[in-house]
């Protein structure tokens, strides 16, 4: 998805509709390739832009040769946490099964 930025240099309203539709949705949020978070969605805030999660762990992303997709190898509880909408590379809503 290409996403322009508004005149104020944040994200634009679009963004946040988008993950206010996940709160209270399972969530990783990769905030560097090999580092991110993964919690639920609990509340999306304009000032500052961010998100917060609930029953965070701070996890560590490894791709290989064989996986190019960057896979889940550690993780660590965080309880909760705010992570700015600037520093978000990629965010997924995870399905009820993982």
């Amino acid at each position: 998805m290409l996403v322009t930025m508004s005149q104020s240099g944040g994200p634009p309203p679009s963004v946040f509709h988008m993950l206010e539709k996940s709160v209270g949705r399972r969530v990783l949020v990769i905030v560097e390739p090999q580092y991110g978070y993964e919690g639920v969605l609990a509340a999306v805030t304009y000032e500052p832009p961010g998100i917060w999660l609930s029953n965070a762990e701070a996890v560590i992303l490894r791709a290989t040769i064989a996986q190019p997709f960057p896979q889940v190898v550690s993780k660590e509880n965080r309880s909760e946490i705010f992570v700015n909408v600037r520093n978000i590379q990629r965010l997924e809503v995870l399905h009820k099964g993982k």
